[in-house]
């Protein structure tokens, strides 16, 4: 059993797997009459490879038991994958660059404020929350092609995440 901890999400250590979605340090500007603030070009959402368009959706996930058993890491190669929390929720991200290699591995804890986009093609686990009903506002990409590739993990390499 190999145990990883998690890391703060930063958009220096997240940025080989995608985007940090976060208004922290970013330029904004009013709009609507100076009653809103507008942070633009937070990610770059890339979803029209083989004909794909643009699906916005509203994930409702649970908890999985304690302490968190990586089984399954999945990737989109024809599209990037984009969640924000709609709570003020912590959650964990597990990404790697090659599933089979359990030193590329790396768990990230993302503060209810922050939200995430995959790149196209950045191998991750499924989402991982610790409460209940936890809901996340997801753009990603619908359409024809295989857009989902599944790699599960040898009972032997079990990989146990320390929040």
């Amino acid at each position: 059993m190999i145990e990883l901890a998690a890391e703060p999400l930063t958009k220096a250590a997240f940025a080989p797997f995608g985007d940090v979605i976060e208004m922290e340090g970013r330029a904004s500007f009013p709009i609507n009459q100076g009653f809103a603030e507008r942070f633009n070009d937070l990610a770059i959402v890339d979803v029209s490879d083989d004909g794909g368009t643009t699906n916005v959706s509203i994930i409702v996930a649970n908890p999985r038991p304690m302490p968190i058993a990586l089984q399954v890491m999945e990737r989109h190669p024809l599209g990037s994958q984009f969640f924000v929390s709609l709570q003020e929720r912590d959650w964990l991200i597990a990404v790697c660059t090659d599933p089979k290699d359990v030193t590329s591995y790396r768990i990230f804890r993302a503060i209810g404020r922050q939200g995430i986009n995959y790149h196209k093609g950045a191998w991750h686990h499924p989402l991982l929350v610790f409460d209940r009903d936890s809901r996340f506002l997801v753009v990603d990409r619908k359409g024809p092609g295989k857009n989902l590739e599944e790699n599960w993990l040898d009972g032997d390499k079990s990989l146990r995440i320390t929040p």
